[in-house]
């Protein structure tokens, strides 16, 4: 464990604590629960989404025409994750953190792991030219595959009022991403109302969750996805093997010392279904995802009923993938 003399440790664990209590405080007094349902709509053009929609699983969007943004984020068969460690880009090359679901990204505050993007055209517009990912050389190469297919320039016309654009192109992947929401879960449906939605386990889990001190961070809508926290708060994690201490995370964005290991809180509205875990990919099973988050964050050992309980709560939070959405 650090030394509380070091100014940065002592500010994040005073941040954190403070957060908690006054949060759990401000929940109490309103009579609210921290964690919010999923709304089962959203208000979006259906002209931009239908046309996000085919941008989005359009391979001619990378180099070689071989990856698309769902080859990174499956949202058939993989939750909107790829299961992979690292993603594959072209020419064989690997991406350096683990993809998370883009279901439910749009009510991130931030994209990204380390938030380098405020929003979803933000994180579309970004891996087309990454040399690991899709490998495009420039927009401009983007816009002239484009423009010999038969639709597009036609579609971007009727939509936007002029040509194929960077802006037009992310702007339509983003209004299609909003659509990927995954509503009514069962424990949606008991917030509601519905006190028989979700088992006698996953209740205690709940509360576990909450006691134990994980919405602290993990809370809203999306369980997660609204703030940045420090991987390794009341134990250091470089006491664990691995890499999870190899990546500064946000201090790369910001160059910000307060910043170092420093990442968004991740969504755990589908986390039993899109292993393996953390930015890194480094943990495969959510049983030592739930430990390490326990040891590391909340400086507390769990017991195995107690992790199993707050397991099934998690299990609960899966919700319904909409119909058309691929």
């Amino acid at each position: 464990m650090k030394k509380a003399s070091e100014p940065v440790y002592l500010m994040k664990l005073i941040k954190t604590s403070c957060f908690f209590g006054l949060f759990l405080l401000s929940q109490a007094y309103a009579g609210q629960e921290p964690i919010t349902p999923i709304p089962n709509q959203v208000d979006v053009d259906n002209r931009k989404v239908q046309l996000g929609k085919k941008l989005f699983f359009d391979t001619r969007l990378s180099f070689d025409n071989s990856i698309s943004c769902a080859s990174c984020h499956d949202l058939e068969t993989g939750f909107g994750a790829d299961g992979k460690q690292f993603s594959d880009g072209v020419k064989g090359h690997q991406g350096t953190r683990n993809s998370p679901t883009v279901f439910n990204a749009s009510l991130n505050f931030k994209q990204f792991w380390d938030g380098r993007a405020n929003d979803l055209a933000g994180q579309a517009r970004m891996p087309v030219t990454n040399p690991l990912e899709m490998g495009m050389a420039s927009w401009t190469d983007v816009i002239a595959k484009l423009n010999k297919d038969a639709q597009y320039p036609q579609e971007f016309k009727a939509i936007f009022g002029g040509p194929i654009s960077e802006d037009g192109i992310v702007a339509a992947i983003a209004e299609y991403e909003k659509t990927l929401i995954t509503p009514n879960s069962p424990f949606d449906q008991f917030l509601l109302g519905n006190e028989s939605a979700i088992s006698k386990q996953q209740k205690q889990g709940y509360e576990l969750f909450k006691t134990y001190g994980c919405v602290s961070c993990h809370q809203g809508k999306n369980v997660g996805g609204n703030m940045f926290q420090k991987i390794g708060v009341l134990k250091d994690i470089n006491l664990q093997t691995g890499s999870l201490n190899e990546d500064l995370g946000r201090y790369l964005v910001t160059k910000n010392e307060w910043d170092k290991r420093v990442f968004k809180v991740p969504s755990l509205r589908l986390a039993v279904k899109t292993p393996p875990y953390f930015h890194d990919g480094s943990v495969k099973t959510i049983e030592k995802a739930v430990d390490i988050m326990i040891e590391f964050q909340l400086g507390r050992a769990v017991p195995e009923s107690d992790r199993a309980a707050i397991i099934s709560f998690l299990e609960s939070l899966v919700g319904e993938i909409p119909e058309g959405v691929y």
